[in-house]
C-alpha cells in the first residue's frame, strides 16, 4: 500500500471539452499589457485555428478566460511583469479526424485500461490536440480527470493505462517510471530465420542494446556505437506467419526511449511493416489504412494502491 500524493495546485482555469488550459510566462526582458502578450501567444502559434482572431482573443478577456496563477481574471489593458505566468484556453486547429474507436479493456473505481488504435496520440501535443486517445475518452466518459499513466507513440497502437482520480495518479505514473511494469510488445515484420533460430536455442530471448538519442525536431532517433548502451529489448520469440513471409516479434522493452523498438528492429535487418521512419524515412502522405505493424499487447504490474497482481492484454 502507498500514501497518496499531495496534489498540486490546482491551475486557476478548468479543463473544458477535454482540454487542459494552457498556461505562458512573461518573457525576463518584456513588459507587456495582457492583450499584448495573448496577441503574441496566438499569432505565433505554429497550429492556428484560421476563426482564432483579434475578436476571438478579446473575447477570452470579456468571459474571464485569462487568468493569472491567484484566479484573478485579467483584464486587456492590464500590465504583466516579467516572470508573470497566464493562463488561458487555446484554440486547436482543424484536425483530420482518425477513423479508429478506442476499445476498453478493463475499468474500475481508480484506472481506465483501453485498446489505444494507431494515429492517435496520447496527450495533446503538436498539431495533435483533438484527435489524442486524452481528449477522446475525456469527451466519451465526462471525466476531465482522466490522465495517461505512461505514453504511447502514436503510431503505436495497444495497451493504455489512464488513472481516473488526480489523487491516485503519481502512484500509477511513478510505476511507470520507476520501470515497475513489464510490457510486452508484438510487431510484424519480414520472417527472418536466423532471429528465429537464434530465439529458440536460448530460454532468455536475443539481447538487444545500444545507446539511442532523440533529438527534437529530428524525425529518426540517433544510435551511438561507441557509447554505453541506454536502451534495451529482449526479443522473446519469433513465430512465422503462414506462407506470407512475414513474422511476428514478440519484444519486451526494458528501458523506453523514444522509438526504441523500431530502431532496434531495423538494426537487427526486419525494419517494422508500415514505419515511415525506419530505416529510411518516407514522404509518403499518411495512411490510415497502412499503420506501423507495432502494438503493446500486454502490461502486467502489482497495482500500487491495491497490492493485486494485475495483468491486461489485447
Amino acid at each position: 500500500m502507498v500514501a497518496f500524493r499531495r496534489r498540486r495546485t490546482p491551475p486557476p482555469l478548468p479543463i473544458r471539452d477535454g482540454l487542459n488550459p494552457s498556461r505562458a510566462r512573461v518573457p525576463e526582458d518584456s513588459t507587456l499589457t495582457a492583450l499584448e502578450f495573448l496577441n503574441h501567444l496566438i499569432s505565433s502559434q505554429r497550429h492556428r485555428h484560421p476563426e482564432d482572431n483579434s475578436d476571438a482573443i478579446l473575447n477570452r478577456f470579456h468571459a474571464g478566460d485569462v487568468r493569472l496563477r491567484d484566479g484573478r481574471a485579467l483584464a486587456p489593458d492590464d500590465t504583466l511583469r516579467p516572470g508573470t505566468d497566464v493562463w488561458f484556453y487555446r484554440t486547436p486547429a482543424p484536425e483530420t479526424p482518425v477513423p479508429h474507436e478506442i476499445r476498453i479493456i478493463h475499468e474500475d473505481e481508480r484506472i481506465l485500461v483501453v485498446d489505444k488504435p494507431p494515429f492517435l496520440a496520447t496527450m495533446p501535443r503538436g498539431e495533435h490536440i483533438t484527435e489524442t486517445a486524452t481528449v477522446r475518452l475525456r469527451r466519451h466518459t465526462g471525466n476531465n480527470d482522466l490522465t495517461p499513466a505512461h505514453r504511447l507513440d502514436r503510431l503505436t497502437s495497444g495497451v493504455l493505462l489512464l488513472t481516473k482520480k488526480p489523487e491516485i495518479r503519481g502512484a500509477y505514473q511513478e510505476l511507470f517510471s520507476s520501470r515497475q511494469v513489464t510490457k510486452t510488445y508484438e510487431a510484424i515484420a519480414a520472417y527472418l530465420p536466423d532471429l528465429a533460430a537464434a530465439c529458440a536455442e536460448t530460454d532468455s530471448g536475443v539481447e538487444w542494446r545500444s545507446h539511442i538519442t532523440k533529438t527534437p525536431g529530428e524525425l529518426q532517433a540517433r544510435t551511438w556505437p561507441e557509447r554505453e548502451p541506454n536502451a534495451h529489448t529482449t526479443l522473446l520469440g519469433v513465430q512465422q506467419i503462414g506462407n506470407s513471409g512475414q513474422g511476428a516479434y514478440t519484444l519486451r522493452p526494458h528501458t523506453g526511449k523514444t522509438h526504441q523498438l523500431r530502431v532496434h528492429m531495423s538494426a537487427a535487418g526486419v525494419p517494422i511493416e508500415g514505419d515511415p521512419l525506419y530505416p529510411v524515412v518516407s514522404r509518403k502522405e499518411e495512411d490510415f489504412h497502412r499503420p506501423l505493424r507495432l502494438c503493446a499487447i500486454g502490461l502486467e504490474f502489482t497495482d500500487p494502491i491495491s497490492g493485486e497482481e494485475r495483468e491486461y492484454w489485447v
